[in-house]
């Protein structure tokens, strides 16, 4: 049984969780900062099925369409259906199952998250196709995984406005805009390492005319662009933390993010695919959990704010 789940757990990368689940809470936390960014036990519960549901499928599919490609590459032959140690037949299944698993949670969270649940696998799945017909790829993915802070804060708002008003006043707290900003982070973050990791295949996918910003620029401008990606990334999260009045616990955390983006990119530089691994799961990995443990020390412990920003200009 150990053996099954760790196969099907390697399957779908379970352990990739930790890219997009950081964010999605950080902006739960966000949508419910009225009550110390907790929104319940049910919705908490539901939310983390939902993002897991949504990835599984996305990432069954993935391995689904790429199957032949797989087999071709050496990197990837190894991979479970290239392989034959998972059949077609039970990656569908797999691939069905997360989609109704995202379907019954978003059901269970509020009227507008079971409506958008279909466009939401439309989106995250489309990714597995885009390298076949356009160079931007990268983008596509970002905004598949931009969709984690958008669908969480839907989850706990049940609204779509964006910019709702209280008693005549403008209530950003509420607004839209919040998770929209964190969503433009993301996907530069995104478009950033995935570029960084494309890297790997630059001969494999200029031989078999697929397409990204790696093959169309080739190795040395791509991440050029994946390093200028991250440096807005990171201005985009200043932008954020000033939207919400974080204080020294979120920028402590952005110094931090920071000196992770930069060593990601020294690494990627070496374009070895151990350090290329290192970079693309295990600081990016960091980065997520950075982010939502500082924002989460901002909404969630308030007097922690309160005592250690006395006196201080912001």
């Amino acid at each position: 049984m150990v053996k099954t789940l760790k196969k099907w757990g390697d399957f779908v990368k379970i352990s990739h969780t930790l890219f997009a689940l950081p964010f999605a809470l950080a902006a739960m936390l966000l949508a419910a900062r009225e009550t110390r960014g907790w929104p319940g036990w049910k919705t908490f519960a539901l939310i983390v099925v939902a993002m897991a549901s949504a990835r599984t499928c996305a990432m069954a599919f993935n391995r689904i369409v790429d199957r032949r490609l797989d087999a071709l590459n050496p990197r990837t032959a190894r991979r479970h259906l290239p392989a034959g140690s998972i059949s077609l037949a039970s990656a569908w299944t797999v691939c069905a199952l997360g989609a109704a698993g995202l379907v019954l949670a978003a059901w269970g969270l509020n009227p507008w998250c079971f409506r958008l649940s279909p466009v939401a696998l439309l989106i995250v799945c489309f990714y597995s196709l885009t390298k076949r017909f356009t160079d931007f790829t990268h983008v596509w993915l970002g905004v598949a995984l931009a969709l984690a802070p958008l669908g969480a804060w839907l989850a706990v708002q049940g609204r779509l406005e964006l910019l709702p008003r209280i008693d005549g006043v403008p209530d950003y707290r509420h607004s839209l805009l919040v998770p929209a900003v964190l969503a433009i982070a993301v996907v530069l973050w995104l478009v950033g390492f995935d570029i960084i990791y494309a890297t790997q295949d630059y001969e494999f996918d200029r031989r078999q005319g697929l397409h990204s910003l790696v093959v169309r620029w080739g190795p040395a401008n791509a991440l050029a662009v994946a390093f200028l990606a991250h440096l807005f990334m990171w201005a985009v999260l200043v932008v954020f933390g000033l939207m919400n009045h974080f204080r020294l616990a979120y920028w402590i955390g952005l110094v931090l993010i920071l000196s992770l983006l930069l060593m990601e990119h020294l690494l990627a530089r070496r374009r070895r695919p151990e350090v290329i691994n290192l970079a693309f799961f295990k600081l990016n990995a960091t980065v997520s959990v950075t982010f939502l443990i500082v924002t989460a020390v901002e909404i969630v412990f308030p007097w922690f704010r309160l005592q250690w920003t006395s006196g201080l200009p912001f």
